[in-house]
């Protein structure tokens, strides 16, 4: 789903960029990518959480990042109905409107709060949601709450900023996670793929866990898959 604000802002910042950094790609969720090729992108979600967006809930940001050989190494997500910036810059630390921030130190499921990633709609969406649902059952047995806020770049803000200690994403669009990848990874937070390989912007799915809970999270996940 994409508004006319979605494609108004996708425009401007590609129109933006493609001035101040004209040799280097950028990839839109709307209108897909233009520039060189090479080892640099920008990639932007105009809006993540655009069904939040349109019902008026403050649950939605722009996310920019800027990847190199499919790793972010800047990020910068914007929630505007929040009035917050959350930002990294790959060896810089995370920041929350000029705060460093930091992911929490929980080491125990039952203290954590865990978001979950927005159920699969459309062609093969039963297929997908067997283990979405079979893992969430999983999660709200162990853990001490579980959340859905519909913005995977929130969700790992907020994994970030130590508002919550864990975000499982059983998918990868590298314009919804790329920006938070980054700024949850500088916090202090491991992002993995859903088997704990290293994650990058071709990896299945996206796994972000203080790092206290981080194997009983994995452990979870593959017991999910099974």
């Amino acid at each position: 789903m994409a508004s006319e604000a979605d494609y108004a802002i996708e425009r401007a910042v590609r129109a933006f960029l493609a001035i101040e950094t004209p040799s280097i790609a950028f990839i839109g969720e709307e209108d897909g990518t233009t520039g060189p090729d090479g080892d640099w992108a920008w990639i932007l979600d105009p809006i993540d959480g655009t069904v939040n967006y349109l019902h008026g809930s403050p649950l939605c940001a722009v996310s920019l990042a800027l990847v190199h050989r499919n790793r972010p190494v800047l990020g910068i997500i914007d929630a505007p109905r929040l009035r917050t910036r959350f930002t990294a810059v790959e060896g810089g630390g995370a920041w929350e409107n000029g705060n460093r921030i930091h992911t929490s130190t929980v080491d125990r499921l039952d203290e954590a709060v865990v978001a979950i990633g927005d159920y699969a709609v459309g062609t093969d969406a039963q297929r997908k949601n067997d283990i979405r649902i079979k893992l969430t059952a999983s999660l709200a047995a162990t853990v001490q709450r579980i959340r859905m806020h519909g913005t995977a770049a929130i969700d790992f803000a907020f994994l970030a900023a130590g508002k919550i200690d864990a975000t499982v994403t059983m998918s990868n669009n590298p314009w919804d996670m790329s920006a938070g990848v980054i700024i949850a990874r500088e916090a202090g937070a491991l992002v993995v793929d859903a088997d704990g390989s290293e994650h990058t912007t071709e990896s299945s799915a996206t796994i972000g866990c203080a790092p206290g809970i981080s194997e009983l999270i994995l452990a979870m996940i593959a017991q999910a898959r099974q």
